[in-house]
């Protein structure tokens, strides 16, 4: 029993073995699997940095939608800030226009009211001298002779006309 007893099956076993892998590295079958697998971890490596670029490329994405999102709340409470400025504006501007509108109504309404009282003064002056007159004129009328009443009416009327005025 020797290495090399061709009657053991074992050395056959052996024999056979090295000779397919003899013709297996003839052919270059070592070479197309290290060739094969050379491609195999390119390609995954190729497709890592694949998925690294569009991993970055999402996350600039993301950061770049939450800037915008960011810049658009920014602004929208800008808008609304604006907005209330403007509606307490315009409030305090509708105030003032009412105070004002107020203001004038009352003024008017007190010309006319001093108006008013002014004219009933005036017509309660003009009632007493009529009144005034038709006394003086009965009077004198009933005291006087007629020649002389119409002399004295005349000169009392316009001596009261002088004083009213």
């Amino acid at each position: 029993m020797g290495f090399l007893d061709f009657g053991d099956p074992v050395t056959w076993v052996w024999v056979f073995l090295f000779i397919f892998l003899g013709i297996l590295a003839y052919a270059g079958v070592p070479k197309l699997i290290g060739g094969a697998l050379d491609k195999r971890s390119e390609a995954i490596r190729d497709e890592l940095d694949e998925a690294r670029k569009l991993r970055e490329e999402a996350q600039s994405v993301l950061a770049d939608y939450q800037r915008k999102a960011r810049e658009a709340e920014e602004e929208a409470n800008g808008i609304i800030a604006q907005a209330k400025r403007e509606a307490e504006s315009y409030a305090k501007e509708a105030r003032q226009k009412l105070e004002e509108t107020l203001d004038r109504r009352a003024k008017a309404a007190d010309l006319k009211i001093s108006q008013a009282e002014a004219q009933a003064i005036n017509e309660v002056r003009a009632a007493a001298v009529d009144a005034a007159i038709k006394a003086s004129e009965t009077l004198i009328t009933n005291k006087v002779k007629n020649g002389v009443s119409d002399s004295l009416i005349d000169a009392n009327i316009d001596e009261l006309k002088e004083r009213l005025n």
